[in-house]
């Protein structure tokens, strides 16, 4: 018996605040070893978190076009609720069962998802597609909540450093279904569990991230660390991509529209003409946005569809890989229209 059709159906986004512009974090910059490195060239402008808001109120705002276009009973009645957030308002447990809250659900199943990373809304696509397909339901929430910017890359001693002027804040929600509206054509995702650990915190003097001391936390960077991502991220996305695409049958040349992560214009760069594909085929906000990870897909694709790069009959192929490459998928959908 074939497994029914299973739709990302729609997406919806939340930037937080006006726009930030690159002169805000170079007041603050100080000599950083790091600062011309091409892994820390600064957006034009990003978003940030405010102070009194939290994960799930950026989930909740970036529903409202969900509700607005498909009604609450849509999002209130979803039978699995999966979310991803990049620095939890609680540090014992994810933001599940207060999203759900939130909305007003009473999802059969809550997942959070941690290791997805900068990956995480293909992660959660191919977990969606999984459980609708099987039976267990027929409505799915995907909800991402990018708030490190604003919180941990904005704290005093740490936006002086050169990484703290590319992340940017942002949030979405997207709608899975089973149908075949927007069918999702293929999914790969894969785990290097080898490189699990290579992304650390460093705190001066050392300590764990738990524990009282002087300095904040800032992500460990080095030059061969640096050199080591840049070379994982510029394999891995290229290669999930090409897999989805030869699953499907799909020359990587025909791809409609490529939505990736955007932790960097290197990365951009060097993904598209991996594929092929002209700029023109590659959605990114980089500059409006800077590193949304984990929402970056989400937010790219909702903005092609809102100012009609991408059409209904378009192969939209998102792609990404997570941390310092211990997780990286590809997800391809064949678009049928905002209803």
């Amino acid at each position: 018996m074939s497994q029914p059709a299973v739709s990302l159906t729609d997406v919806s986004t939340y930037l937080p605040g006006e726009p930030i512009g690159a002169d805000y974090y170079a007041q603050f910059a100080e000599s950083d070893n790091l600062r011309d490195n091409l892994m820390f060239r600064a957006p034009r402008f990003r978003h940030h978190v405010a102070p009194d808001e939290s994960a799930i109120d950026m989930v909740e705002r970036a529903a409202q076009g969900l509700i607005e276009r498909h009604g609450h009973d849509v999002v209130e009645s979803a039978d699995v609720l999966i979310t991803h957030t990049q620095v939890p308002d609680m540090a014992f447990y994810g933001e599940g069962g207060g999203i759900a809250h939130r909305l007003g659900m009473r999802p059969s199943w809550v997942l959070d998802l941690n290791n997805g990373g900068c990956a995480a809304f293909v992660l959660a696509l191919n977990v969606a597609r999984k459980l609708l397909s099987s039976g267990d339901g027929r409505t799915a929430l995907i909800a991402i909540a990018q708030n490190a910017a604003g919180q941990f890359f904005d704290q005093p001693r740490t936006r002086c450093k050169a990484q703290s002027a590319v992340p940017g804040d942002g949030a979405a929600v997207g709608l899975v279904t089973v149908s075949d509206q927007s069918p999702i054509l293929g999914i790969e995702c894969r785990t290097y569990g080898e490189y699990a650990g290579e992304m650390t915190l460093s705190f001066d003097p050392p300590r764990k991230w738990w524990q009282a001391g002087p300095g904040e936390g800032s992500i460990g960077f080095t030059e061969s660390k640096i050199t080591k991502v840049l070379a994982r991220g510029n394999r891995q996305v290229p290669e999930v991509a090409f897999a989805v695409c030869d699953r499907i049958g799909l020359d990587p040349k025909d791809i409609d529209l490529l939505v990736t992560n955007q932790p960097n214009r290197v990365f951009l760069r060097n993904w598209r003409e991996a594929l092929e594909l002209p700029k023109e085929h590659h959605r990114d906000t980089f500059d409006e946005c800077g590193n949304l990870f984990g929402a970056g897909i989400p937010v790219n694709l909702d903005r092609a569809i809102s100012d009609g790069q991408v059409k209904s009959g378009d192969v939209v192929m998102m792609a990404a890989f997570a941390h310092a490459g211990d997780f990286a998928g590809a997800a391809a959908v064949r678009w049928g229209g905002r209803p």
